[in-house]
């Protein structure tokens, strides 16, 4: 109920102010009048009624039905009739029609532009112009059928009061709509400099163009080139400004234009006051239509540049991003292909490598049980003492060549299985160390051990991996040192970032061909004195796990060099 009676004091409240502007409008009408025949160029409230209820809603209608009868009774009093029953009667007639005039053109409007502001899109202006041509000939013909009917005007007459009262509709729908639709919206100020000098000019040459038409040498020819004078300025607004003020040119201009007329004045002066009416009517209308056609053209190529710049900085803004995701996509694809074949790359290599494992220890295991088993049967048979022992070493040393490659398969398992741990290494100790449980091996030999260590900075590695590592290197440099004067040089440089080994021996070294191929799994490039072909290849698997490098360098009969380059931890 609360909302009811709001919204009935809020409708209640609209009609008396559109009645309100309806009656002023009148009066400006009245006043811009000509003098004898009282007939007004345009009649201001036929545009406001159209533009009041295009803003307020079609519930305002009684508003301009009021208002239609006040205006109307000041017209009739203006020319002096008498009232009587029959003049009522036919004001009321005149308000009904100038009522369903209105309607007329807002229900139209909103069939075919669908919006409050019919002036931003230019074939929204030509509809809106056969909108006004057509709503005009029902206030027109109603009013003038009552007038007719009531005896206040002579049928023969019909037609010309028709046309007259149509013109001016039309002429004040084409004015003052738009201005007060422009004009319902809020001002926005925002000119900047040029602008506002370009507006002073216009009003400047708009005061020159009426002060020159008042003196005397040039003011005959500047009444006549007015029409001609003021339409590039008119352009010009439509061009530069906003629908406010465009629209309020042509209101002023009008207003100049008819003003000048009914003073006697101007190049629409004619000998009767119906044709100064049509040629003044015929002016304002066309200025008007024509300014506001210009202006939506502009507006529309405005907003459309400006849909396109923005459509163009969001799709440069997504091309943008696009292109970033793809960049990191394909950053992506290339470091998961890279992982691919990283893996693919290990995969393969452990299926060789477990390919050659089986194998080898198919048959570097089974070979030394099968002659252990061979020399116990040997034994077995065997009578003579010195016979039996000579079989026993041989069974320790198979023995023994099993257990060292058990040894190696156990390195190379633990080297794959286990994570770097980080131990203070002391090269001195661990080399002694290394040549004092090896020296029992090569007791048939004498070797000549040089040993040469600089190591001023502390040095972290893997300690166990390391030990694996030179075990190996300096076992095979005592195993092929060589048989006249051998020796085996170990030389260790340590800095803050690296150790740089070098281990190097005098022994038989070996051939070319075989460079390529020693740190590979089971590789041997000899048979003398075999071992499992594990040794180098887990030297190279150790130190690549502590992110170094091994190279090995050997001439045949000369010797062999191995030189590492191990990382320090400390770094790390």
């Amino acid at each position: 109920m609360y909302r009811l009676k709001q919204v009935t004091r809020s409708t209640d409240l609209r009609i008396v102010i559109v009645a309100v502007l309806y009656y002023i409008s009148a009066q400006i009408g009245l006043w811009l009048s000509f003098p004898e025949s009282k007939a007004a160029p345009l009649w201001p409230p036929a545009g406001l009624a159209l533009a009041l209820i295009i803003l307020t809603g079609y519930r305002t209608w009684p508003a301009v039905t009021i208002g239609s009868l006040i205006a109307n009774s000041l017209v009739f009093l203006n020319v002096e009739t008498e009232l009587s029953p029959g003049l009522i009667s036919a004001l009321v007639v005149i308000a009904i029609g100038n009522t369903l005039e209105a309607l007329f053109g807002y229900y139209l409007t909103l069939r075919f532009i669908k919006s409050k502001n019919p002036f931003l899109k230019t074939i929204h202006v030509f509809i809106f112009l056969l909108v006004a041509l057509a709503m005009c000939f029902i206030g027109s013909g109603i009013g003038t059928t009552g007038l007719v009917i009531y005896g206040i005007i002579d049928q023969a007459d019909f037609i010309s009061n028709v046309s007259t009262w149509w013109v001016g509709n039309v002429v004040s729908i084409l004015i003052i709509t738009p201005f007060v639709i422009s004009w319902s919206d809020r001002f926005k100020f925002k000119w900047n400099r040029n602008q506002t000098l370009e507006w002073g000019v216009f009003t400047t040459a708009l005061a020159v163009i009426i002060a020159v038409m008042n003196y005397n040498p040039l003011s005959e020819t500047i009444q006549r080139s007015f029409p001609f004078l003021i339409v590039p300025f008119l352009l010009w607004l439509s061009f530069r400004f906003n629908l406010q003020i465009t629209a309020s040119g042509i209101l002023i201009v009008s207003f100049i234009a008819i003003y000048f007329t009914i003073q006697g004045h101007g190049p629409f002066v004619l000998a009767s006051e119906e044709a100064s009416l049509l040629l003044l009517q015929v002016f304002i209308g066309i200025i008007s239509i024509s300014t506001i056609i210009l202006y939506a053209t502009v507006h529309e190529r405005t907003v459309a540049q400006k849909a396109m710049t923005e459509f163009n900085e969001n799709l440069e803004t997504k091309v943008k991003e696009r292109t970033k995701e793809l960049h990191e996509e394909i950053q992506m694809r290339k470091k998961t292909e890279e992982k691919i074949k990283i893996s693919n790359r290990k995969l393969r290599k452990a299926n060789i490598e477990l390919d050659n494992f089986v194998y080898s220890v198919s048959h570097d295991l089974r070979a030394p049980i099968a002659s252990v088993l061979g020399l116990v049967n040997l034994a077995k048979k065997e009578e003579d003492i010195e016979m039996m022992r000579k079989y026993l070493s041989m069974v320790a040393q198979s023995a023994e060549q099993q257990d060292n490659f058990i040894k190696d398969i156990l390195d190379l398992s633990r080297n794959a299985r286990l994570e770097v741990d980080q131990e203070e290494i002391s090269f001195e100790a661990m080399i002694n160390d290394i040549f004092d449980q090896l020296k029992y091996g090569s007791e048939e030999k004498t070797i000549v051990k040089e040993i040469e260590i600089d190591q001023q900075h502390i040095f972290k590695s893997d300690q166990k991996r390391l030990k694996v590592v030179f075990n190996n290197l300096i076992s095979n440099a005592i195993r092929y040192s060589g048989n006249s004067d051998p020796h085996v040089r170990v030389e260790v440089k340590v800095d803050d970032a690296t150790a740089r080994v070098l281990i190097s021996d005098n022994g038989q070294g070996i051939p070319k061909k075989h460079l390529k191929n020693v740190f590979k799994m089971f590789y041997r490039a000899t048979e003398d004195n075999a071992g499992s072909g594990l040794g180098l290849y887990i030297v190279k698997e150790t130190v690549e796990k502590l992110r170094g490098n091994v190279v090995l360098d050997s001439q045949e009969n000369k010797g062999t060099t191995v030189t590492l380059e191990l990382p320090n931890l400390v770094q790390a």
